[in-house]
């Protein structure tokens, strides 16, 4: 048997909105637990989160990885938001700093420690990269179980990785971003014959006054059909949103979730490079469970 310091962290809690579960494994080193026991770990807390962030220190930053019940997961945003919120939170060293750098995904990221003055921090996504789409829009459309003419015209379909390889799904009509339900095994099978690992629909209609987009996003190949509140995926909406010209950069905050009054609020905002901006996606979290996980093998 092994002992590991475990949290369930709730990471984009709004007022009365769920936020989205993260389990929390502390590790003394990066090969303290190998892949297979993490792996087990993920597959015993499916139900209770949608991913295990297992936090190490790496060469005097945190280190971090991503596992769901059924594989390794790249990156995982709101997993980064509820370990680190609680990392510089309760370490009165980081809590200091402005900003700290964490290793995730093999890259290095920015996180911006706004707790004081906005209850949140904020993570860097990765750059963005843009893959080729060959998905008819009814095919598209087929899988998600609409009609082809929700898809909105007004704005294109773009697959953009963040960190995970999104495909954003434009609609016109939040009635029929809440009432999507994809068949899981069906969505799955799409992704997977598609290179895609989450599906992002959005529209520019919003259930409150003030909030920019409203998100739905999908994650079957996970392990799970939904994802409540996902810092990848809005990342890489922010992207899309800059590219197209249709978002400047300044803070904006995205509703997601099918809940529509009580969505969870991802907050994005953009830096002023002119040369290669990142998007930050930001929230805050809430520790529901602190304890210790016991790892029977």
């Amino acid at each position: 048997m092994q002992r590991y310091r475990f949290k369930k962290i709730d990471a984009f809690v709004m007022e009365r909105s769920s936020g989205n579960p993260a389990g929390c494994i502390y590790l003394p080193s990066e090969d303290a637990l190998s892949a297979e026991g993490m792996q087990q770990i993920a597959r015993e807390l499916s139900g209770c989160v949608s991913e295990v962030v297992y936090v190490y220190p790496d060469e005097g930053h945190t280190g971090l990885k991503f596992f769901s019940s059924e594989r390794e997961v790249a990156f995982c945003g709101h997993g980064t938001i509820a370990a680190m919120y609680d990392l510089i939170k309760n370490d009165p060293v980081l809590s200091r700093d402005p900003v700290t750098r964490i290793h995730a995904g093999g890259q290095e990221l920015l996180v911006r420690n706004e707790i004081a003055k906005a209850d949140a921090v904020f993570i860097s996504a990765p750059q963005p990269v843009e893959q080729k789409l060959s998905i008819s829009r009814d095919c598209i459309a087929a899988a998600l179980r609409i009609a082809p003419a929700e898809i909105s015209e007004k704005h294109r379909i773009a697959c953009i990785n963040a960190g995970l390889a999104t495909l954003i799904v434009p609609l016109d009509s939040l009635d029929t971003l809440l009432s999507i339900h994809p068949d899981q095994l069906h969505l799955k099978e799409f992704c997977l014959s598609n290179g895609i690992e989450i599906i992002l629909v959005f529209s520019t209609v919003t259930s409150k006054a003030g909030n920019s987009y409203r998100t739905r996003v999908f994650a079957p190949i996970f392990g799970y059909l939904e994802d409540p509140a996902t810092g990848s995926g809005n990342a890489a909406l922010g992207y899309y949103l800059l590219k197209e010209d249709t978002w400047d950069g300044r803070m904006i905050a995205i509703e997601q979730g099918k809940s529509r009054e009580h969505p969870n609020i991802i907050r994005l905002v953009s830096d002023a490079s002119k040369v290669q901006r990142s998007v930050f996606f930001g929230g805050n979290a809430i520790v529901r469970i602190e304890g210790e996980y016991l790892l029977y093998p």
